[in-house]
């Protein structure tokens, strides 16, 4: 018999519940990661049959390679970050893969400037700290405790530059000993972590407000400008380099976080007004930025004129003569763009030998890393890692519309690194964090459902 005040018998519906045990699906990555191997390997001896009619010496080389940089990638993500995506990865080994064999086609070209070497080096640097992220970094929300430091950290890497001398009418490379950073590359992500964690510890203050402007919901100035003021350095610093592509990716980047923070619809359309009015003011204010607009409106007026196609003219013709299927690797005329034909207009040279059929398949995987970014980000429950989730996957949205759109004639050229594919020591190595960010993201994420979540 049971006395008052005991404790009664344990029934099974009391016990706790057992945990999910959620797949980790490291053997589907591992085989993605194989497949990424093999497509970029196989990609660089069509290049080498095409050009020379036999396959590159160096093919065995450069899959070792890749595939060691690969395997050291998914080992750290196995023992650091077991329950994390298994497509973001392999997704990242491709386009490295695909964007070192499209540096080396067009190397081909131009005996005396090979950069397909140093890009394999820059990857090498980039996949490092990709397992340093993954190893070190126990939690996406450690990042939430330096808020104030990284903003000062960026808006310092972006004042950098003003003090070097300007690179094709910009002033955002440090060239130190024969090596070029770009400071602006790493501070996007710093910045990122920054709007993250001011929005996460206001938003309560940004969406419930009864203050109005017309039907718009308008935060206090106390709560609303320190972001405000922060954003408006960096981008004047910015204008000031002439770096507009990237000023263009940090007011984006700002206006998306804060409606994803408030879910006021409003922000948006008052961001496309300011930067509608931003893009006018600048584009009368800058020489540089106005014949950028002016290659735009008329890409072919320098052939009407009888000084030849310039490079958004060149850039164009490459995309007609892929057609839909495309030249085919090695086969195209896309060097007769010039000197940023491996940097900025990089895009064109994937449109001729690959086709629209190509081209479509890599804005589909760029858009599957996206959505799996956002995907990790919604599956968390802390709003800094929601928040820092959907930016870090938002700079890559917004670089590829802009890069993409420019070199189409969709929107005027603004000059910047096409994620993975381009070559850029501090881009490559910027996107191989932002992967490290978004693998220990979704990590948690789907930790989170298997009990596992970390403190």
């Amino acid at each position: 018999m049971i006395q008052p005040g005991m404790p009664g018998p344990t029934r099974a519906a009391d016990a706790p519940a057992p945990a999910l045990g959620l797949p980790r699906r490291r053997g589907i990555e591992f085989a993605l990661i194989l497949l990424a191997v093999l497509l970029s390997v196989y990609g660089y001896c069509a290049v080498g049959l095409a050009k020379n009619g036999t396959v590159p010496p160096g093919a065995a080389r450069y899959g070792a390679g890749l595939g060691v940089l690969a395997l050291l990638a998914h080992c750290a993500v196995r023992l650091r970050a077991p329950y994390a995506d298994p497509l973001l990865l392999p997704i990242a080994v491709l386009l490295n893969g695909v964007g070192l064999v499209l540096i080396y086609r067009l190397d081909l070209e131009t005996p005396g400037d090979r950069a397909a070497p140093t890009q394999l080096y820059w990857s090498t640097i980039g996949v490092a700290l990709f397992i340093a992220v993954v190893v070190l970094l126990r939690h996406h929300r450690v990042l939430q405790r330096y808020t104030y430091v990284c903003v000062v950290a960026a808006l310092g890497l972006l004042t950098l530059p003003i003090f070097f001398p300007a690179v094709n009418g910009a002033r955002i490379w440090l060239r130190v000993a024969g090596f070029s950073i770009q400071p602006g590359e790493f501070a996007k992500v710093l910045l990122a972590v920054f709007f993250a964690g001011y929005l996460a510890a206001n938003r309560h203050a940004l969406t419930f407000t009864r203050r109005r402007v017309w039907r718009l919901h308008v935060p206090t100035g106390r709560v609303l400008g320190p972001v405000v003021a922060i954003w408006l350095l960096s981008v004047g610093v910015l204008v000031l380099e002439r770096d507009l592509g990237t000023s263009l990716l940090f007011f984006g980047l700002f206006v998306v976080l804060l409606y994803v923070a408030t879910g006021r619809t409003g922000w948006v359309a008052v961001g496309l007004v300011l930067a509608l009015l931003g893009a006018l003011a600048v584009g009368a204010i800058e020489p540089h930025v106005h014949g950028r607009v002016a290659d735009w409106l008329h890409p072919f007026a320098s052939i009407e004129a009888g000084h030849g196609p310039n490079q958004l003219a060149q850039s164009l013709f490459a995309f007609a003569a892929g057609g839909a299927l495309g030249t085919g690797l090695g086969l195209g005329h896309s060097i007769l763009i010039g000197f940023a034909v491996k940097s900025d207009f990089i895009l064109a040279t994937a449109g001729e030998e690959l086709g629209l059929a190509g081209l479509s398949a890599l804005f589909l995987i760029y858009a599957l890393l996206v959505e799996r970014g956002y995907r990790a980000g919604l599956g968390l429950r802390d709003p800094f890692g929601r928040l820092l989730a959907i930016g870090l996957a938002s700079i890559v949205a917004l670089q590829v519309f802009v890069i993409a759109g420019g070199v189409t004639g969709l929107i005027p050229l603004t000059g910047m690194a096409m994620p993975f594919l381009a070559q850029g020591g501090s881009s490559v190595v910027t996107n191989w964090i932002i992967v490290a960010l978004l693998i220990r993201i979704s990590d948690s994420a789907r930790g989170q459902c298997d009990g596992a979540a970390a403190p």
